[in-house]
């Protein structure tokens, strides 16, 4: 299999299936439901793409790569590409899943990001 195909399956499924658990069952199954979510596509991805190219699917985890000498700067920016490309694709079909939901609108629901200012959690 491709290394940036795998990387673009693995980072898709990762928020898919994570920021969906927050979208579409984040008030019914709490944190704890949404972070066994993230961790569980994580470890599924870490099993199906993990003996490919290491299973990054996340940028930060590509560069870190290249500060530890484990990975050149110009393999790093494929991979990152085809991680971002399935951080978008992803967030599409998500968005294509939410907008079936009773009551749901993309402005005042979002699709699982975090958010800041007044009202918001923490007041960040």
């Amino acid at each position: 299999m491709n290394k940036q195909v795998a990387e673009f399956i693995g980072t898709f499924t990762l928020v898919l299936l994570g920021c969906g658990s927050a979208v579409l069952a984040g008030a019914d199954i709490g944190l704890t439901g949404i972070s066994f979510a993230f961790g569980l596509a994580l470890i599924g991805m870490a099993y199906g793409i993990g003996p490919v190219l290491g299973c990054h699917i996340n940028p930060a985890v590509s560069l870190g790569m290249v500060a530890a000498g484990r990975m050149s700067m110009p393999e790093a920016v494929k991979y990152i590409i085809a991680q971002v490309a399935g951080a978008i694709v992803s967030a599409a079909v998500l968005w294509a899943i939410a907008t079936g939901k009773a009551g749901y609108t993309l402005a005042e629901n979002g699709l699982g990001q975090n958010g800041w200012g007044a009202g918001y959690l923490g007041e960040y």
